[in-house]
């Protein structure tokens, strides 16, 4: 479906999202974990368990850091929205990721989102839109994350008012894009297993397109059935990274940056490649049973130290 007429981005840039809030558990964190594979080989995994359980004694289970990339869409109940902008949700392909963490994520916490329209981008037969999601703990005030969403609507494009090609962006995100995937041999590599149920598990974290659990739908989209959600592969590969460079420790991690290149089918393998770069890795995904790559980016550390 193309945009409407009506669709006007000047004042599209004006407009303002109404603040959000949403609370968490312990059971929601758990569950996310459990959702990108935590434990999924091993029920006692010696990295993994303080993920979903008070492990030795611990008085709160550990957050993973992607799960600050469940905030967006949390943020945005009604969907990636813009006064008089039509898209047909079915359509929409989630481009970009990039968030920045500023704290450790408590096991429990009621958030302040703030969101705002940080790109968009007329690309004819599509339209282009970057949101920046600012979360805070709504109790102390401090800011946990700041995610960077950057979504593909084809079929919403079209809606420039002269020859050039409307296009807006307050600060770019070449710094995804422009990730070059090393020649060398890999600094580690970690292959995963996902599971038929795998979409189905990760949508209870409150990501509910049908694109990933409605067979039609999928078909629709022109897939032969339903697919992973990106984010889900995110979070198998930034867990791969926790558990192969950051030595099972995800409070190290300072930023975090994904391009999604393909679909993943639930019960395919994931297998990530690794380099390290000083204080970052540059990462590769790759689907193992059509040796096709579907995720790139680059997760940056905070005291890491030499003997890696």
């Amino acid at each position: 479906m193309a945009a409407t007429p009506e669709f006007d981005p000047a004042l599209a840039l004006l407009h303002k999202f109404p603040d959000t809030t949403y609370s968490y558990t312990e059971r929601d964190a758990a569950l996310y974990a459990l959702s990108i594979g935590a434990c999924a080989s091993d029920a006692a995994d010696a990295d993994e368990l303080k993920y979903v359980y008070h492990e030795n004694g611990q008085k709160f289970i550990k957050v993973l850091p992607t799960f600050a990339s469940l905030l967006p869409l949390l943020s945005m109940p009604n969907g990636f929205n813009l006064p008089g902008l039509q898209y047909d949700p079915r359509l929409l392909l989630h481009g970009q990721q990039y968030i920045e963490l500023y704290k450790p994520f408590p096991s429990s916490c009621h958030i302040h989102n703030k969101v705002s329209l940080a790109g968009l981008h007329d690309k004819g037969k599509a339209a282009i839109l970057e949101f920046e999601t600012k979360s805070y703990d709504k109790e102390s005030g401090d800011l946990l994350c700041m995610n960077r969403t950057t979504v593909y609507l084809r079929g919403a494009g079209g809606f420039s008012k002269s020859s050039h090609p409307f296009s807006y962006s307050n600060y770019p995100l070449n710094r995804i894009s422009a990730v070059k995937i090393p020649e060398s041999k890999p600094f580690s590599v970690f292959e995963d297993h996902t599971q038929p149920s795998q979409a189905l598990l990760y949508r209870l974290s409150g990501d509910y397109n049908p694109l990933h659990s409605d067979p039609m739908v999928a078909k629709i989209a022109g897939f032969s059935q339903p697919i992973l959600h990106g984010l889900c592969t995110f979070g198998f590969a930034v867990r791969a990274i926790i558990k192969c460079i950051c030595r099972g420790d995800p409070d190290i991690i300072k930023s975090i940056a994904g391009r999604f290149l393909l679909h993943v089918y639930p019960g395919e393998t994931l297998v990530t490649e690794m380099w390290l770069e000083g204080s970052r890795v540059i990462y590769r995904t790759k689907v193992k049973e059509r040796k096709q790559a579907v995720l790139t980016g680059h997760v940056d550390l905070r005291g890491l130290t030499s003997s890696l």
